[in-house]
């Protein structure tokens, strides 16, 4: 049967918030849970916004990499409050998306939270006034870059869906004044870290594959 076990309370309480922002955003949501050697968990939920979102905790899941229903294991953490619990059964197929590596990532800079914040919310009032006929933002507002920063050798363009993810993963802390955004990448991918996670995509579309 699959386990999940926490190293303290406080960290299945952050997992818990985790997944309950992305069960918000989308009642279908499904998360994959991989163990690390260093005794960590990583969440992953691939968000509304074409852009991953993770979080980690100290904790052990076995299997040591599976993908559970989002409802059902937001359940299981509301229900058992004990330092481990059963996530649910795996459903590693409904994962669809490809995740970045582990290793090779550059620091590119270190952004202010509060004009991160700004700017989400700015973009989320553009958004409003442009809501397309399936009631989502058009992807070609998503896809607009609303930062540029370089650092280490890097260019780094930061689409405004990236923003959309922090925002609705709940990621921007409110009183977070002096803190900061990491924002790293590999030659493929892109990846801001906040206090309470971290968002990743693509810095380019995949080629099509020619037959």
């Amino acid at each position: 049967m699959p386990e999940l076990r926490f190293a303290d309370p406080s960290d299945r309480d952050d997992l818990g918030a985790f997944v309950a922002r992305a069960v918000r955003l989308d009642q279908q949501a499904v998360v994959r849970l991989r163990s690390r050697d260093e005794g960590l968990l990583d969440a992953w939920v691939a968000t509304p916004f074409d852009v991953l979102a993770t979080r980690t905790a100290r904790g052990t899941v076995e299997p040591t990499d599976m993908t559970v229903s989002g409802n059902e294991l937001l359940a299981a953490l509301a229900v058992v409050r004990g330092d481990h619990l059963d996530p649910g059964p795996p459903r590693d197929m409904l994962w669809r998306s490809a995740l970045p590596p582990t290793k090779h990532w550059q620091v590119v800079d270190l952004l202010p939270a509060r004009m991160v914040t700004e700017l989400a919310d700015k973009g989320i009032a553009v958004a409003r006034e442009n809501v397309g006929p399936q009631g989502t933002p058009p992807a070609s507002l998503l896809d607009q870059t609303v930062l540029t920063v370089s650092g280490d050798g890097l260019e780094v363009k930061v689409p405004l869906r990236c923003l959309f993810a922090l925002s609705g993963m709940g990621f921007l802390a409110d009183d977070g004044a002096d803190d900061r955004i990491r924002v790293t990448a590999t030659d493929a991918w892109l990846r801001l870290d906040a206090r309470y996670g971290a968002v990743v995509r693509r810095r380019h579309a995949l080629l099509p594959l020619l037959v």
